[in-house]
């Protein structure tokens, strides 16, 4: 255990940490921003924006969650915003699946240009 803390402390007074560490601080600032930003604004008309708060405390309070609904009820778009919401995009990323590359990069963008981030 003391080599192990040694070497931390070796790595903590190394300026490439310290460039890591701050890179690191800003983009979670960025994604903070980017929750304060949503503020709670799903696209009203949905089916899962009309559940959207069952689904933040859902989400908070369960390690696993399975949403199933119809085709076009907000899933897929709407579900990242309420990861996010739910505080659990800031200290990592939310991650979305889809069967094609294509409809996964348009979802990500879309959602990106919701939120206002990259």
């Amino acid at each position: 255990m003391r080599r192990d803390l040694y070497r931390l402390r070796r790595r903590t007074d190394h300026p490439k940490f310290a460039e890591e560490y701050a890179a690191s601080s800003r983009q979670r600032e960025q994604r903070q921003q980017a929750a304060d930003r949503l503020n709670g604004s799903l696209t009203a008309g949905l089916p899962v924006s009309e559940v959207g708060d069952d689904l933040v405390a859902a989400v908070r309070a369960n390690p696993v969650v399975i949403v199933a609904g119809e085709t076009g009820s907000g899933k897929t778009t709407q579900l990242p915003k309420v990861c996010l919401k739910a505080g659990l995009g800031v200290g990592g990323m939310i991650g979305h699946t889809q069967p094609r590359r294509i409809a996964a990069r348009s979802v990500a963008q879309l959602i990106a240009e919701e939120v206002g981030s990259e």
